[in-house]
């Protein structure tokens, strides 16, 4: 594993030259194939250093942050046009990827905690050094104490959990009984917060609307993804409690993606609409964790590549609307398959995507999620249904509404489509759905 934490901090000289930006981008793009080679599909852990290693969980998302990372230089290529400070733009990245990779890859619980706090410094300064209005600030200030209030107590609890057990190594990890209520509570908390969960998802829509486009893809794409990495990890521990309790999480978090598939019909800005459409989502991979079963876990890491791809793709196109017209609001976003005929195809196929469409990968997840969550409790299946209907309604609202009826006539000139923004959608769209083709293979794994 230390091979490809070299590759990442040798990077970082990198950023001081001038004109470095493509030179960086390819050889991410070269690092992602380097890793996607060593390709890993065991459940045990391997590539084994004394700090890192990775299972088929772990390789999945860290193979996720780097072709996000990645796709995050292709798509703020204005960022370099305009000389916005692009080197640090480049080390803010390059951090972030690394705190992610140590993240993923760590094999101890505290080392864990500290990277996952981490990530949180490289997307604030992304928020607030690039976003675009001046309520960005009150955007960093939500996801900042949000996170961290919720995660301080998650610290309390592994010193609690090392003097217990005496060590925070993941492998060695136990059932440690009934503790007490409090230690399960803190140790899910600062994961539900992260994912995150209805009632604590306030500060997910603001720092999306505020962030730039890189923003939004990290945000969407990987760091959401944090919180179910952690609640998988930390699920061996607690496991007799959440037969006890696991149920309030599940009821939670299916109704909650109900009542903000809701929220997402009144939306009329774009991102807004597409930023509460992930928690929608997320709810369904609380729900398969907390069932703590085969499929759900399996369900659960599916749901979070193809969401993970599926919706920085959908922020893209929603970007690329907003350097042509100025605008996310629906109101004035109307009628673009008039302007941007051939952009109207990648919205097609990425809002199919995000409904589930097969051939996605969002599908896989989908209905193992579905045999989880029901054989978990069949009384589910009615929250499960209006969950999936109302996705779909969302989605092809958003479609409709915004490729179809009169364009605004305010509207003097609009350019169709650059290569470099077609080939950023092809690299969003083509793993979520080729993907597919290997769920047969993954679910033998277990």
């Amino acid at each position: 594993m230390l091979k490809y934490l070299f590759m990442i901090i040798f990077l970082v000289p990198l950023c001081l030259l001038n004109n470095c930006w493509w030179l960086i981008h390819s050889l991410m793009f070269m690092f992602c194939f380097i890793f996607m080679l060593c390709c890993y599909s065991y459940s045990d852990l391997n590539m084994i250093g004394y700090f890192f290693g990775v299972d088929y969980f772990s390789f999945s998302l860290i193979f996720l942050s780097f072709w996000i990372c990645s796709l995050m230089i292709t798509a703020s290529v204005y960022v370099f046009n305009f000389s916005y400070y692009p080197k640090f733009f480049l080390f803010m990245i390059l951090f972030l990827m690394l705190m992610l990779f140590c993240s993923f890859s760590s094999l101890n619980m505290f080392s864990f905690y500290i990277f996952f706090e981490s990530s949180l410094i490289p997307t604030l300064f992304l928020i607030l050094g690039w976003g675009y209005q001046p309520e960005r600030l009150q955007a960093g200030i939500y996801l900042i104490f949000y996170t961290l209030l919720a995660s301080l107590p998650l610290m309390l609890v592994f010193f609690s959990t090392y003097s217990f057990m005496s060590t925070l190594y993941f492998p060695l990890f136990y059932d440690i009984g009934s503790f007490y209520f409090l230690f399960y509570l803190f140790m899910i908390l600062a994961f539900l917060v992260k994912m995150p969960m209805f009632m604590f998802h306030l500060w997910l829509p603001s720092a999306h609307v505020e962030a730039p486009i890189s923003g939004s893809m990290i945000l969407a794409g990987v760091l959401l993804k944090l919180g179910g990495y952690g609640i998988f990890r930390v699920m061996s521990i607690i496991t007799y409690m959440g037969m006890s309790f696991n149920y309030f999480w599940v009821s939670l978090s299916l109704f909650g993606g109900v009542i903000v598939s809701l929220i997402c019909f009144r939306q009329v800005d774009l991102k807004s609409l597409i930023a509460y459409s992930s928690v929608a989502h997320m709810s369904m991979v609380i729900g398969g964790l907390m069932s703590m079963n085969w499929w759900g876990c399996l369900g659960s890491l599916f749901l979070m590549i193809g969401h993970g791809l599926c919706s920085s793709g959908l922020f893209c196109l929603s970007n690329i609307v907003y350097e042509r017209l100025g605008s996310r609001s629906l109101l004035i976003n109307k009628g673009l398959i008039n302007l941007m005929p051939s952009m109207s195809l990648w919205w097609f196929l990425l809002s199919s995507s995000n409904m589930a469409a097969p051939p996605s990968l969002n599908l896989i997840g989908e209905l193992s999620l579905l045999n989880s969550i029901i054989s978990w409790s069949s009384f589910m299946y009615i929250l499960l249904i209006f969950l999936s209907f109302f996705s779909a309604v969302y989605t092809l609202y958003m479609y409709s509404y915004s490729q179809h009826g009169s364009y605004y006539a305010g509207i003097y000139t609009c350019s169709i489509g650059y290569l470099r923004e077609y080939h950023l959608l092809f690299l969003h769209w083509f793993p979520l759905n080729i993907l597919c083709l290997s769920g047969d293979y993954l679910f033998c794994l277990g």
